[in-house]
């Protein structure tokens, strides 16, 4: 229990140096804006054309008698919006890191210097260090697209999935995001994500006290452009405090 409230203090020291730092709450929450400008975007033009989509997808339909058609099509038109809804929250922070790159490689740049922690990386350049993370933040979006279709189609099961999706959506959307956070200083070190992942699993009570409050933090608009900067200050010291210094993992 009390390294899991290690992970929500950490949110909270992340969430303290943001709101004290208004330069970097507005560098951090511009690409947060886009990105959630984007994934509304696409979730609202799925949702305008759902119907239509829905009957592409169901010919077979079309000889039913009512209201089996319509109760087929309103099932599977409602599922897809909620599978997209849920792959957005998912994959918003990892879209939202990938847009904003440079812009939170600063903000843990400016965390590490205001808390003197290690700032040492294996050496490669800035170039190296952009394809890392934009190959990282692409294998962590498939992921996220790979659970969303599992836990949908857990959905389905009856009475079970309907109580265990959820539970299971928020574990691992919490995972993922404290994945996606603690980012920025191992792909510095030059560690995988194969690595992240070690490492996170010996952490697992801390990595659920962080992530999952910032997960749910997120699904609410506007505020998740005060939490995405303030997970990643929160992120670069936990990578900090489960790597000690200039080590692997």
């Amino acid at each position: 229990m009390n390294t899991f409230a290690a992970g929500v203090r950490t949110l909270g020291a992340g969430f303290g140096m943001i709101l004290r730092s208004p330069r970097l709450l507005l560098l951090g929450a511009l690409p947060a804006l886009i990105s959630a400008a984007l994934l509304l975007g696409a979730l609202g033009t799925l949702i305008y054309f759902s119907g239509d989509l829905v009957g592409w997808l169901t010919p077979f339909a079309e000889a039913w008698a009512e209201p089996w058609r319509s109760g087929l099509r309103v099932v599977l038109g409602v599922g897809l919006v909620g599978a997209a809804a849920l792959l957005g929250s998912l994959s918003f922070i990892a879209l939202t890191l990938l847009i904003g790159g440079p812009f939170y490689e600063h903000i843990a740049e400016k965390t590490e210097e205001r808390l003197g922690l290690d700032t040492s990386g294996d050496g490669a350049g800035f170039a190296r260090q952009l394809g890392r993370g934009i190959r990282d933040s692409l294998k962590l979006v498939l992921i996220a697209l790979v659970g969303a279709v599992v836990l949908f189609a857990l959905g389905f099961v009856p009475v079970v999935g309907q109580i265990a999706a959820p539970v299971l959506g928020a574990l691992f959307g919490a995972w993922v995001v404290t994945m996606e956070m603690v980012g920025l200083v191992f792909q510095r070190r030059g560690l995988s994500l194969t690595d992240r992942r070690r490492t996170l699993r010996r952490h697992r009570a801390t990595v659920f006290g962080f992530g999952l409050p910032t997960y749910f933090l997120c699904l609410v608009p506007v505020l998740q452009l005060v939490v995405i900067p303030s997970a990643v200050v929160g992120g670069t010291m936990l990578a900090h405090r489960f790597l000690g210094p200039g080590r692997g993992s």
